[in-house]
């Protein structure tokens, strides 16, 4: 059984091992690292500046975790100042522990009808990966809204109208993951 909830300063350590985990993942298959910002995201657990959610298993403990922004955190060098005026939900610095069950888009799918439960119209997420941007596109169906340029990297900016998710108390109970 999975739930997710507000992070909490407690959560600081879970989510810096979970996201070393996530790095040394990336790591062996050559899709970059992130174990340096591992503490940095932790810290951000219980810090009011950060709305950090964390998915929790009963078992397991803390497997995933997101950051929720609102329109107002949209960067401007990546949507438009119309996209940036809409009601907008936006996912930072999601991660799982590596796993088989697609935790990663059992966040998103909580994140798309928590979002609609709150009458916004859209969840943005952005990625400096190009395989995850397909990823997120093939596999979540998420639509690219551009590509842009920052520090000399691109940056695949994606949308996703905020919706109901049918079925997602079972995918929450874990089954259909």
């Amino acid at each position: 059984m999975y739930q997710m909830r507000e992070a909490t300063a407690a959560d600081a350590g879970a989510i810096a091992e979970m996201v070393r985990a996530r790095s040394a993942w990336l790591s062996v298959r050559s899709l970059g690292e992130c174990a340096d910002m591992a503490e940095e995201y932790g810290s951000q657990a219980g810090n009011p500046a950060f709305p950090v959610w964390v998915l929790e298993h009963e078992s397991d403990g803390v497997v995933g975790c997101t950051t929720h922004f609102g329109n107002d955190a949209l960067p401007p060098w990546g949507f438009t100042e119309e996209e940036r005026a809409e009601s907008t939900l936006f996912l930072a610095t999601t991660f799982t522990k590596p796993n088989p069950h697609r935790l990663g888009r059992l966040i998103a799918w909580w994140s798309l009808d928590h979002a609609a439960q709150q009458g916004l119209r859209r969840v943005r997420r952005g990625t400096g990966q190009e395989q995850l941007s397909r990823y997120y596109q093939e596999g979540q169906g998420w639509d690219l809204v551009r590509v842009a340029e920052r520090h000399g990297a691109k940056v695949f900016m994606l949308q996703r109208e905020a919706e109901r998710v049918p079925g997602l108390a079972d995918m929450m109970a874990g089954r259909g993951l």
